[in-house]
């Protein structure tokens, strides 16, 4: 079976990481020092949701597998 053209968990992981990126980037700008631990908490957050989008990512795969093997 072909793959879909467009992943939107991937799209959503991708997007998720750009944001991070460029809010470690902007709190470092703007607070200097001051920024640590919102970096860290951005941190955080960026892989929290890396790792809620991979088990998202692998329960799909597996219903689509077992949805495959019935038919």
């Amino acid at each position: 079976m072909a793959k879909p053209a467009f992943d939107i968990l991937r799209a959503l992981a991708i997007g998720s990481q750009a944001a991070g990126l460029t809010a470690v980037i902007t709190l470092e700008t703007v607070m200097g020092d001051a920024a640590r631990p919102w970096q860290g908490l951005t941190l955080g957050l960026m892989v929290s949701a890396a790792l809620l989008l991979a088990v998202a990512r692998t329960y799909r795969r597996n219903r689509r597998r077992k949805r495959n093997e019935r038919s």
